[in-house]
Formats: C-alpha cells, structure tokens, sequence
C-alpha cells in the first residue's frame, strides 16, 4: 500500500493534517494507495517555496529554461513506461492506447513549450511618439497555482506546468483528488533539472483547492474542470484579481450532412465519442444528423457500440477502460434512468457487472434539443443522436448549449464546411475529423467552456504580461 506526501521545495513533506483519503484502482474498485488531505498550512509552505523560487527562476534565460524542459522531457521519455503504468493503475487506462495516444503528444508538448521560451512575441521598437523609443517586455507572471482533472492527469499537468515555467514563472500544482500519483512523479522526476521551489505539488480535496485559489500569494490562477468549479475559482479569484485561466467543461456537436461518408464518419466519431470512456470535453458525444441520414447513422452507431468497441482491463487490447469512480458511474446511471419516454436507447445503456466502473459503450436515439442528455455533459461513453432538417437548424442544435469548447462537421461540400466553421460559437471546429490536437495550434473554448487558451504560442503567452518600456532618445 502506498502513501503519498506532497512535494514542496524539491522535497517530499508530509501533510500538516492528519486526513488522508483512499485511491482506488477504477479497474478494480480496490483501494491501491493513501493520499493526504492537505489544509491551508502545507498549501502556505507550497506557495512560500514558489515565492522563493521565483526570486531565482525569472532571472533564468529563455535558452537555460529551454534547456532545462528538454531535458525534463527527455528523461519523462526514458521512463515512459514506468508512467504509463502509474497512470493506468491511477485511472484504469488502457496501457497500449496511453502509449500511443498521450505519451507522445505529451512530450511534444513539452518540447514545444521549451522551444516557445525563445521566440517571445512582442510588437517592433520604433518611435511612436516623435523622440521617444518604445519597445515591448514579455515578462512571466509569478507563482501559478494550477488545478487539474481526473480524466488526463499526466497531460494535463503538462499542460498547465509547461508553459508557466517555460515563461519563467514558478508553479504550486493540486492534482485531483483521485489521481495524483502521475503529478507526483513528475515533479520528482523534473526535481534533477529545476532549482527547488519550481514546482510544488499540493494533493487533496476541493477545500485544497479552495486554499490554493484563495491564497494571497499567486498571481495567476489556471484549472481545467467543471464549470461549477470554475465558477467558484473565479469568485475566489475575483476578490484579489488574479488573473484567470479557465478551460471548463465541454458539449461538442457532431453535424453529419447526408453527403458525407457515413461508414467512415461514424468508425471514426465512434473513437473519438468512446475513447478515454467518453471523459473529455471534446469528445464526440453529440451527433446531430441531417433528417435523410439519421436512420442510416443510427444504425452504424450502434454497430460500432455493440460489436466494434472493446471495453476492458487496462492491460487488454481495448479502447474503452472503466470511468473514473464510483460517484462518476453513479451519474452515468442517473442519465440512463432518465431517458425521456419519447428516446431510444440503440446499444449499451448499463453498466458492465464486474468489478470496477466499467459502462458500455452507449447510443441514445431520437432525442429532442431541450433533453437534458443534449443540454448537460454526461462525460462517459453515452453518444446521443438527434435529427436536424437544414442547415440552419443544424447550426442552431449545434450552438444551443451552454458550452463553447469544441465542434465537428462531416460534409463533401466545402462551402458547407466552410460556412458551418464560421456559424459554430466553438473554440475548435473540425472538418471530416474530430479529436486530433497538435501542440502549434490553440485549445480553449467560449461560454461556459471557459476563457484563455491551451497550447500552441497563445497557450504560453497567457503565462505571460506585457510591459511597454519608453526611452527618452533627448535625454
């Protein structure tokens, strides 16, 4: 049985408080480690440890951080499977589809930001104002305290820690409750490279978290979660104006045209609605179908559910591992229980009786805009399908959410395409695809799926602020 400690000044430290909660193996449903529930004090000594450190790491240059992160992921890569293996008993991840499916974005990731670090974006020196010289400084913010999810643990911790410290700024990390382990080992691991103090990792709960965001120290507060908490993080933000970075929640519409290649659309949106067991806030979960298709989109949809999608042990071949808890599963239960009268349920629709919290893979028919299985996020592998009649009706479905994150369209007509592109209120459209992500290009949605932007040079300037510098030429 393990025991985690928190990870503050480039040690391991054991909580202030005496609480400890259990994690547990969703593939099992048994109890594999202890966690601490850390309070207010160790978050105090996390932020303290990152406040010294920034001291030192902002003086760094872009090409010795550079450096650093290269190396952070070099050795990340020479120790991937020991990860991997961490990461799958943490989360009951498939071990071949997290190999081939987070190991190497992640590290290109990390590289990306490592190379970002030297091409600082800033408007030419010239002379605005007749005799004076202005130029721009890009400057990092200062200690990050960053929240992150239960359904990509490892990746999204390169996603937050990357970037602020390829800026140079230092970060105190709270994993989610459930599945820390993969952010522990990192920042162990990045500890070789790093003077201490860089990162600091947190583990507990959500009043953790609260402590985190509340702290008077941080001056940037990034989570990737639900919108509720995000909401609650922007409140608690608000109070000292920290800035904000907020990647939420996610209801991406799947528009299938009757022209498109519907065998091809549905082998695929089945990958992209099912992988991870549905936990992402762009999975393809909500295919909306052109009225002369439906029938026939339905149809391939529950083919692939029932006898296409391999569920699973994590160390079988199989896309789809168990969902990540039991509260998780429980939900997942509660939208199948209420299923309007007038839906059908094609394929799945139960849980697999088994040890762990395995669902089946899940089509939902007919149901109406307005049904809450439309409105609301179920994040497992439910894909639900509702019929539209033209394309405006199908921009309207598509855009009748709360959510902003993500989007597809699946057409030959590349003028439809194209217009569908700039109709969808979504942060990332897809085109006859849906799901691929590449480190130069942004991720971030609108409305209730939060604001700023992951990856690419605008995901590494949001851990950045702008200094304008005016130098008197007569002086």
């Amino acid at each position: 049985m393990k025991t985690l400690q928190n990870f503050i000044n480039g040690k391991k430290v054991s909580a202030t408080s005496d609480k400890v909660q259990d994690l547990i193996n969703p593939s099992t449903g048994e109890v594999f480690a202890k966690a601490p529930v850390s309070n207010a004090s160790d978050v105090d000594k996390a932020m303290k440890s990152a406040a010294n450190a920034f001291e030192v790491w902002k003086e760094s240059t872009p090409g010795e951080r550079q450096k650093a992160i290269n190396k952070i992921a070099d050795a990340i890569e020479a120790r991937s499977e020991e990860l991997i293996g961490i990461e799958s008993e943490n989360t009951g991840k498939p071990i071949a589809v997290t190999r081939a499916e987070e190991i190497g974005p992640m590290l290109d990731q990390i590289r990306f930001f490592a190379g970002a670090a030297r091409n600082l974006e800033g408007k030419s020196a010239a002379e605005y104002f007749k005799g004076h010289t202005s130029f721009i400084r890009r400057e990092p913010i200062g200690v990050c305290a960053q929240v992150t999810p239960w359904n990509y643990p490892m990746m999204m911790a390169v996603w937050k820690w990357a970037p602020a410290i390829a800026a140079g700024n230092t970060v105190v990390l709270k994993p989610s409750d459930t599945t820390p382990v993969s952010t522990l080992w990192m920042a162990e691991l990045m500890q070789e490279f790093l003077p201490e103090g860089v990162i600091n990792v947190v583990i507990g709960d959500r009043d953790t978290g609260r402590a985190l965001v509340e702290h008077e120290i941080p001056q940037m507060v990034s989570i990737t979660g639900s919108v509720r908490a995000g909401m609650e993080v922007a409140g608690s933000a608000a109070k000292d104006l920290k800035k904000l970075h907020l990647e939420l929640g996610g209801k991406a519409p799947v528009v299938i045209f009757d022209d498109a290649n519907l065998e091809a659309a549905c082998e695929w949106i089945a990958v992209a609605g099912y992988f991870n067991a549905g936990q992402d806030c762009t999975a393809a979960t909500r295919v909306i179908v052109e009225a002369s298709a439906y029938d026939d989109v339905v149809a391939l949809l529950s083919e692939q559910a029932k006898n296409v999608i391999k569920v699973g042990m994590p160390n079988e071949d199989v896309l789809v591992g168990p969902v990540n808890n039991a509260n998780q599963l429980a939900r997942v239960q509660g939208f199948l229980d209420r299923v309007p009268a007038h839906a059908r349920v094609t394929a799945g629709g139960t849980a697999i009786k088994r040890p762990g919290y395995f669902w089946n893979p899940t089509v939902v028919a007919d149901l109406k805009q307005d049904d809450e299985m439309i409105q609301s996020e179920i994040f497992a592998p439910v894909i639900t399908v509702q019929k539209f009649s033209d394309e405006a009706q199908a921009v309207k479905y598509a855009n009748g959410v709360k959510y902003g994150l993500a989007s597809s369209v699946w057409t030959k007509d590349h003028g439809r395409a194209m217009r569908m592109a700039k109709a969808f209120d979504f942060g990332c459209v897809w085109i006859n695809t849906h799901i691929p992500m590449v480190a130069e290009m942004p991720h971030g949605g609108f409305k209730h799926s939060g604001t700023g932007k992951d990856l690419s040079s605008y995901g590494f300037e949001e851990y950045t602020r702008i200094k304008h510098v005016m130098t008197n030429l007569n002086a």
